[in-house]
């Protein structure tokens, strides 16, 4: 993997601490694409496999990364129990901004480390030999060894999806 071709500053900090450590990757570029299941098909990956990346907050003042498949929504009642929070919400534009400097709204790479915020992932993600994620654009990703990218982020899984079950059919699409 790491197949790297020089990158603006956005992505040197990402790319970086995946050479640190020793995470195998290859970062790609692909035509513009705004959604995790948009990226996933402009990646050529299978939406599954590719992580959607939430900011969060809690009402003590905490944030976090919630990591789902691009599939998944995440059930905020689920994160709340889990960030053991009496209130979780999602991150504005302007919230993310100020977390992520650099990056594009909506394009969060999943390694909290860079940000300085925990990170908590869906069981689902464990089911992946690889992963795909955003690289800080709308333009590109990187594709990671899951279990090197597991190891050296320090996520911590448990179940953040909604169930589909519950999902209306016209979410589904």
């Amino acid at each position: 993997m790491n197949a790297t071709p020089i990158l603006d500053e956005a992505h040197a900090g990402l790319l970086d601490w995946l050479t640190r450590h020793r995470v195998e990757h290859e970062l790609h570029t692909h035509p513009e694409a705004f959604t995790a299941r948009g990226t996933a098909k402009a990646e050529g990956v299978d939406p599954r496999t590719f992580a959607k990346v939430v900011g969060v907050a809690t009402a003590d003042g905490r944030r976090a990364l919630l990591i789902l498949d691009a599939t998944d929504q995440v059930d905020l009642r689920k994160a709340r129990r889990l960030l053991n929070a009496a209130e979780v919400r999602l991150l504005s534009e302007p919230e993310l901004a100020v977390l992520a400097p650099g990056c594009e709204a909506g394009a969060l790479p999943a390694v909290g480390a860079l940000f300085g915020v925990p990170m908590y992932a869906d069981r689902a993600i464990r089911e992946d030999p690889e992963i795909s994620f955003n690289a800080g654009t709308h333009r590109h990703a990187v594709r990671v060894d899951r279990a090197a990218w597991d190891r050296a982020s320090g996520a911590v899984y448990g179940d953040l999806a909604v169930e589909e079950a519950t999902t209306p059919a016209w979410a589904r699409s």
